[in-house]
């Protein structure tokens, strides 16, 4: 049984769907609720939960940001060229523009964070396993 099982029920927010829009740049199950729906916004807010082992590929904001609120589970942070950071609930992450990076749960916990998200995002490619598998 996975660590932080609770967390794929939803912890402040709800889980949402399967993540299928963005499945192709995700490497396992993750699921995505939209938080804030107002088209005169141009921040994106969601609620996004990642299945034991799931993360997204490597990718850059362009003319933008990303901040991450973690709200359960645990999980992996990385930036192009430095060490993995494991996060818990209540870290924040802050991702500036331009910056490479990728995050996702740890290969047996749940992982949900919510994810403020400005600017156009530049997918790159996926997180090897080798690279994944060698993280504790």
């Amino acid at each position: 049984m996975a660590k932080n099982e609770n967390v794929k029920d939803g912890v402040i927010f709800p889980v949402g769907d399967k993540n299928v829009a963005y499945q192709d740049v995700f490497t396992g199950q993750s699921y995505l609720q939209g938080l804030v729906n107002d088209p005169d916004v141009s921040v994106g807010v969601g609620n996004v939960t990642f299945e034991p082992g799931c993360r997204n590929n490597w990718h850059i904001h362009h003319n933008g940001f990303q901040i991450l609120l973690v709200t359960g589970g645990e999980g992996w942070y990385q930036e192009d060229g430095q060490p993995a950071r494991r996060l818990h609930p209540g870290d924040v992450v802050v991702t500036k523009d331009g910056v490479k990076h990728w995050h996702g749960a740890t290969k047996d916990s749940w992982l949900s964070h919510v994810a403020i998200t400005a600017g156009t995002p530049e997918w790159l490619e996926p997180v090897d396993d080798a690279h994944y598998d060698a993280l504790d």
